[in-house]
């Protein structure tokens, strides 16, 4: 991949993560796009949203990736560029993971991240937050 795209493209997805996206997206109705963002919580500080959605809303980022139409907002753009998005199916593991080199830490389950002194959201998350039971 080149590297001017891949500037333009805050995340990206992996083969195999795009083929189960575009396998579920198969499955909803009235979905057009992969919405990723993050959002403030988990026992880290943030965690990552993964969704699907109509479309893009006003300020989002737009772009494909692997065959499936991904929309970020304003606001997690930064805190997810470089990052890719795999999909794991194998004995320990099974999901979505996301490859984050903004994060400095996460949380045991993987969920939850934190980034860099300065950059912490403005309302941080003691202990564990949803979707974590580590």
């Amino acid at each position: 991949m080149e590297l001017q795209e891949r500037t333009e493209m805050p995340v990206l997805l992996t083969a195999s993560a795009a083929e189960k996206i575009r396998g579920l997206m198969a499955e909803e109705a009235d979905v057009s796009v992969l919405r990723v963002a993050i959002e403030g919580g988990g026992c880290s500080g943030f965690q990552y949203g993964l969704g699907f959605d109509r479309g893009a809303q006003e300020g989002d980022l737009e772009f494909e990736c692997e065959g499936v139409k991904v929309v970020v907002d304003p606001f997690s753009a930064p805190y997810l560029k470089g990052s890719t998005v795999d999909y794991l199916e194998t004995i320990q593991e099974s999901g979505f993971k996301i490859d984050n080199p903004n994060a400095v830490a996460s949380c045991g389950c993987g969920h939850s991240f934190q980034v860099a002194e300065g950059e912490a959201p403005e309302e941080g998350a003691a202990g564990c937050g949803s979707g974590c039971s580590h």
